[in-house]
């Protein structure tokens, strides 16, 4: 079981952990009845929070931020030497949590994505493990929503009785959703993202030689070219920049500099 802190990526706090901890720490949480707000972030993420000050408030102030996808675990190990031997990525850490909770007897709850999707998902994570329940489902309304429409959903998931809530809206959706909502519900919340559509089936997994070389994103931009050439080319791009630039102590980010979000956006 590894745990070694967090390191300061880009600005934010990515936590230097393994997929033991990790599940450990959420289920406590979940048995307990205690807020446990996770991220697993890539490239992507990092990025969202390196370049937008209140946004790094957000991620900064997460209970969690798993290194999801070499490229982030290959970053904090030369940046900190943590040595961490593998990632944690949301589709992985998904199913296990979801492994864990069907043989300790603790429901959850999925949130967002399409309402085809999530029909897929159930069937495929109650053929693959039959103890879990899975005490509710609600589709993302893709919009943001007021305060009110925010409290609803978070009583429906309180009255549910469930004891994780997976949230999957795409990046930095869900991160915003997993934020916000920690401030209502004492529970793990998990801003997993593509985890929904990998276990429904309509994303196939990366094959692991491609995980290990650090090709994940090359593995999804061959599945959904149009949506994410744009985000590949110029977001990796100005990764590798920045993390250079800290690397070689060109640049010194700083977790406290960041701007603490309003209360004016519910993603939904």
């Amino acid at each position: 079981m590894i745990d070694r802190g967090a390191g300061n990526l880009l600005g934010v706090r990515v936590s230097a952990l393994d997929y033991e901890f990790a599940v450990s720490r959420i289920m406590e949480c979940a048995q307990a009845g205690r807020r446990c707000t996770v991220s697993a972030l890539a490239v992507h993420g990092v990025m969202t929070g390196a370049l937008d000050r209140v946004h790094r408030y957000r991620l900064n102030h997460l209970d969690l931020v798993t290194p999801d996808g070499q490229p982030v675990r290959w970053a904090l190990n030369l940046l900190h030497g943590f040595g961490l031997p593998d990632t944690v990525c949301g589709p992985r850490l998904t199913y296990l949590l979801c492994e864990e909770a069907a043989r300790q007897g603790v429901s959850v709850y999925f949130y967002g994505t399409t309402g085809e999707t999530l029909k897929k998902l159930r069937a495929n994570l109650g053929e693959k493990i039959p103890g879990l329940v899975i005490a509710g489902m609600e589709p993302s309304r893709f919009r943001k929503l007021t305060a009110e429409e925010q409290r609803e959903a978070a009583k429906r998931v309180r009255d549910s009785k469930a004891g994780i809530l997976f949230v999957g809206l795409g990046c930095p959706r869900q991160e915003v959703f997993a934020y916000e909502m920690g401030k209502l519900l004492s529970m793990p919340i998990l801003a997993v993202g593509a985890a929904f559509d990998y276990h429904a089936g309509l994303l196939k997994g990366t094959p692991p030689v491609l995980q290990r070389a650090g090709l994940m994103w090359l593995h999804r931009l061959a599945q959904e070219p149009r949506r994410l050439w744009r985000r590949y080319l110029v977001t990796n791009t100005q990764f590798v920049a920045l993390f250079f630039a800290q690397w070689l102590h060109l640049w010194k980010p700083c977790v406290e500099n960041t701007t603490q979000p309003g209360d004016d956006i519910r993603f939904g």
